[in-house]
């Protein structure tokens, strides 16, 4: 007979690549944090100097105006907001607050949703790729040779690259979710502990209160995990 915490029995194989689900958050919240962090320190150099990163219209193929004040403001806003969700998922899962990671969970669903939203949208309309492509600056890198592919494989190329992409993504969405079960496992641990045979499962109490409860009896041996 032994004694396993129900974290333990849940979560004791979960991992992210080649480290624990918690390491591995760490690490993605991070990363994600580096991300955007350089995204806006590059909007910031826009905003300083305009003229330097100013594309004209011709540039663009159309009448789209990249570097005006309403999308530089939409572009620090989520900057920010995705440097906050970083540092809170990476500071939660640190100090193993569970609730603290939830909005990186739901930023990573958002961002599956858009990719899967993306895919589909190929899938339905195989055209949109060839439109989307014409409408691309003239001095744009390998724009000829992207036009030469044949249509069909071109669409195939583009799914199998997002069909990866999403593979990985939701690699990486099971790997936070694991860690945040992980850690809700844990903090409950000290309340639930199982004894666990070949054919029973027992459900004991803490070790405080079976001692003092039983103050007057001998005191249960201490409880080991295995």
């Amino acid at each position: 007979m032994k004694m396993v915490a129900p974290w333990t029995r849940f979560c004791s194989n979960s991992r992210c690549l080649c480290c624990h689900v918690r390491t591995g958050t760490i690490l993605l919240g991070v990363w994600y944090l580096i991300l955007n962090a350089v995204v806006l320190l590059i909007v910031l150099s826009a905003l300083a100097d305009p003229d330097h990163y100013h594309f004209s219209s011709s540039e663009l193929g159309g009448d789209f105006e990249f570097m005006d004040d309403a999308n530089m403001c939409i572009a620090i806003a989520i900057s920010v907001l995705m440097i906050l969700i970083c540092a809170m998922a990476t500071y939660g899962a640190y100090k193993q607050w569970a609730a603290w990671i939830i909005p990186f969970f739901c930023y990573q669903i958002f961002d599956f949703a858009l990719n899967t939203l993306v895919a589909v949208t190929i899938l339905v309309s195989p055209n949109s790729i060839q439109e989307y492509i014409r409408q691309l600056p003239p001095d744009f890198p390998y724009k000829d040779d992207i036009m030469s592919v044949n249509p069909t494989c071109l669409v195939l190329i583009i799914l199998l690259f997002i069909s990866i992409i999403l593979a990985f993504k939701g690699y990486l969405i099971s790997c936070v979710w694991n860690c945040y079960q992980y850690i809700n496992g844990r903090n409950s641990s000290d309340v639930l502990v199982y004894v666990t045979s070949n054919d029973t499962t027992v459900l004991l109490p803490p070790y405080d209160d079976a001692t003092v409860n039983s103050a007057t009896k001998e005191p249960p041996p201490p409880y080991v995990s295995a």
